[in-house]
């Protein structure tokens, strides 16, 4: 099978991963893959690395979170460009899927009226205004289906194509052989891992360990991450850091072996915001046995069994009061949790149970022939 992909990104961020995931797998099954990518990150590294040839589109830079006016003139001015850089692309390699993985090139790919089955892989949720309009006008205008990494992510895309083309793959980590977690009650060790970003709640964290601190001091703290995409996300990592003053708090920089750093926390906290997915942090928490205590937030009770495989709370005293509960309680229910979390890992969130589900469905996907009944029936929602 021959795929098209479109990635609204070219720094690894989750939803990069997660195609790298796919393509490594769709690799050894003999697909051939064309990879179109924005900026200079290293994904067209990764990419090419899996043996998949890459070029470049045109698609940002724009602001994360709220767009300003000059980013959606400048979305708009891209837009003939980037349609003729994914036309061309098409003539040449003739694919038989066009794969989508993210909202801001689904415009582009229906301008470029390319006439073939599309997949939109939907990583993160699109709050109500012009982005999600103008992405889900483009779905209805491709026929596309939907695949979302949780129902949250999922349902607002409803409005636009047909329910039963909606549907959710939750995303699966390779974990260790087994699980990491040694719990130190002596000097314990508290970490938040991830894209230091508003949305990841890194300052929240900063609130949680304060409070945990001041009840128990010898508690250590970690931030595991890197502001990505954007100089307003470097601007949040210097009020995060400025936060957290004279904390014992260490700022240890983006991190390639998750498994490494799970290792040595006794304790993960996951402070993202309303509007987070499910994030993978909390899958690689479950594969390595280490309990996480995360704000009940969008798609994360979906992935999260409240006080059996992790806990859920709404903010960041609930965060410390549920840390502080854990760190000073029975050892065994920090042991029952870790376990539990394991298990929970090994039957839904494994690496080879998403990547079966998901070319599956890619696979659906390019077989299918009724794009003109598709378009009527979405274009009469």
């Amino acid at each position: 099978m021959r795929v098209l992909i479109l990635d609204q990104f070219s720094e690894p961020g989750g939803a990069q991963q997660e195609l790298l995931q796919m393509l490594e797998a769709g690799r050894a099954r003999g697909w051939d893959a064309r990879v179109g990518l924005p900026g200079e990150g290293a994904l067209f590294g990764s990419a090419q690395a899996l043996g998949c040839e890459t070029f470049r589109i045109s698609c940002g830079p724009y602001s994360l979170g709220h767009k300003s006016a000059a980013d959606m003139a400048r979305f708009v001015r891209q837009l003939p460009a980037a349609a003729g850089q994914i036309r061309r692309r098409a003539r040449e390699f003739r694919p038989d899927l066009l794969y989508l993985n993210g909202p801001r090139v689904l415009p582009a790919a229906a301008l470029a009226g390319l006439g073939i089955p599309a997949l939109f892989h939907s990583h993160s949720y699109v709050p109500p205004g012009m982005t999600r309009e103008m992405a889900g006008r483009a779905l209805r205008r491709l026929g596309a289906n939907v695949v979302a990494c949780c129902g949250f992510v999922g349902q607002p895309w409803e409005r636009f194509v047909a329910r039963d083309r909606v549907s959710v793959i939750f995303n699966g980590v390779a974990g260790p052989d087994e699980p990491v977690f040694h719990w130190n009650p002596g000097a314990p060790k508290i970490g938040c891992i991830g894209r230091i970003s508003p949305e990841k709640g890194q300052l929240e964290f900063i609130e949680a360990a304060r409070r945990i601190h001041t009840a128990l001091p010898q508690s250590r703290f970690a931030i595991y991450g890197a502001p990505l995409f954007s100089n307003e996300a470097a601007r949040y990592a210097d009020r995060v850091r400025a936060a957290a003053g004279s904390l014992p708090v260490e700022f240890a920089g983006w991190t390639v072996d998750v498994y490494q750093v799970l290792s040595g926390l006794d304790l993960l906290l996951v402070p993202s915001g309303r509007q987070e997915a499910t994030t993978r942090v909390i899958l690689e928490a479950f594969a390595a046995g280490v309990p996480a205590i995360a704000f009940r937030a969008g798609g994360i009770p979906e992935v999260v069994e409240d006080g059996r495989t992790g806990f859920l709370v709404d903010s960041a005293r609930e965060m410390a009061e549920c840390a502080l509960t854990l760190l000073s309680g029975d050892p065994a229910r920090m042991c029952a949790v870790s376990q539990a979390a394991r298990e929970s890992w090994c039957a839904r969130f494994t690496l080879e149970h998403y990547q079966q589900q998901l070319l599956a469905a890619l696979e659906a996907a390019a077989r299918s022939s009724d794009l003109p009944a598709r378009r009527e029936a979405d274009r009469r929602k």
